[in-house]
């Protein structure tokens, strides 16, 4: 099948090229924008690049439900996105189905062909992040019709190299209210817009605290209209979650593969590692947290295709890659013993990738009351379940 094929192209590029490429890519820099280039030019020549992104803007035109075994191998490591041109997915689609027309002519392009980044600023110092409707950025609306952002943001994904950056701000209401919030495109050079400091998780990179001091937007640069923006942030939210948990999903298959690999070949003065029935016992476990959390993420993104409400199958794939990839990995440190705790391996980062999943883009307890009380409504209401 062509999946099949293109899946296996995926995968051999992302073990050939990219993973060899991460320590230089995660010490960020020069060097690393220079090697990033160079697997872009190499995903482009091999017809790769973008795959999952609107065909008429130069993306390969691929359906999220196609596209999902592809990021299960492109996420075997955190830069196979960007490398293959894949990464701007989630602000693509925000932007053509909530923008204008010119906003889209000006942006969309040069995001599908990775002449710009964009990141999505919602969650803010001294807020709960579970509460977007506490939010303290304010929008206010000028005389021309445009808006001037005061506000702070953190945990804000690759703002430093960002050319644009989504802003959840309110223009409206009072806080606690859940109208009155809005979402603005802010491009990154504007006058007062300053990235405060980079927001290291667990030693590793890509995280920043930002800084908008009166930054003037545009009037059309809404997305969705205003004082509507929660509507546009769970959208985003839902697909944003379900990608990242392809991409967990293939981490943790990198993590298995590396735990099963030490079993087998390793030998001790009793014989191979994986003779021992507590060796067996961890590549069972892992085996069966892949396997049972597969299906619950690929259910979600089934829906979430055909245009569903998949918040109840969004909120179980979420808890469940993030505590699967964080078990994986721990089994595969263990069989490893101090090896899988230093440099020579990429289990350490896919160890810290699991245990940060619990937490960003939602924490475990958010979405498991989420989910339990979405359940328990449909059965107060005389349902047999959630529907």
């Amino acid at each position: 099948m062509v999946e099949d094929d293109l899946r296996e192209r995926v995968a051999r590029f992302v073990t050939a090229e990219v993973m060899p490429c991460e320590p230089v890519l995660d010490a960020g820099g020069p060097a690393a924008a220079a090697a990033l280039g160079g697997l872009r030019d190499r995903a482009r020549a091999e017809g790769l690049w973008a795959l999952p992104l609107p065909r008429e803007l130069g993306g390969g035109g691929l359906p999220l439900r196609a596209y999902a075994a592809l990021a299960e191998a492109e996420g075997a490591s955190d830069h196979g996105p960007a490398a293959l041109g894949s990464a701007p997915l989630l602000d693509v689609t925000m932007l053509s189905r909530h923008t204008g027309p010119r906003v889209r002519a000006e942006h969309l392009r040069d995001l599908v062909a990775g002449r710009t980044r964009s990141c999505f600023a919602m969650t803010e110092p001294d807020v709960p992040g579970t509460d977007p409707t506490l939010t303290a950025t304010r929008a206010e609306r000028l005389a021309g019709g445009g808006w001037l952002v005061t506000g702070r943001k953190w945990f804000t994904s690759g703002a430093a190299d960002a050319g644009l950056v989504t802003v959840l701000a309110r223009t409206g209401g009072a806080p606690g209210d859940r109208a009155g919030l809005s979402l603005l495109l802010v491009p990154t050079r504007s006058p007062g817009f300053r990235v405060v400091r980079e927001l290291p998780v667990f030693g590793a990179s890509g995280q920043y605290e930002i800084a908008l001091d009166r930054v003037e937007v545009p009037g059309d640069q809404l997305l969705g209209e205003p004082g509507a923006a929660l509507a546009v942030v769970g959208e985003r939210l839902q697909l944003g979650r379900v990608l990242r948990c392809l991409r967990w999903l293939g981490q943790a298959q990198r993590a298995f593969d590396l735990l099963c690999h030490r079993a087998a070949t390793r030998a001790g003065s009793q014989g191979p590692l994986g003779d021992h029935q507590l060796v067996q016992q961890h590549v069972f476990d892992a085996l069966l947290a892949l396997r049972t959390t597969r299906p619950l993420v690929h259910e979600a993104v089934a829906l979430i295709d055909a245009g569903r409400d998949a918040r109840t199958e969004v909120g179980l794939a979420k808890v469940a890659a993030a505590r699967m990839l964080q078990r994986v990995t721990d089994s595969a440190i263990q069989i490893h013993g101090a090896a899988g705790l230093g440099p020579d391996t990429p289990l350490p980062a896919l160890f810290r990738t699991g245990r940060a999943a619990r937490v960003l883009d939602g924490p475990d307890e958010l979405h498991i009351t989420s989910v339990a009380r979405r359940v328990l409504r449909g059965y107060g209401t005389g349902a047999a379940g959630p529907g």
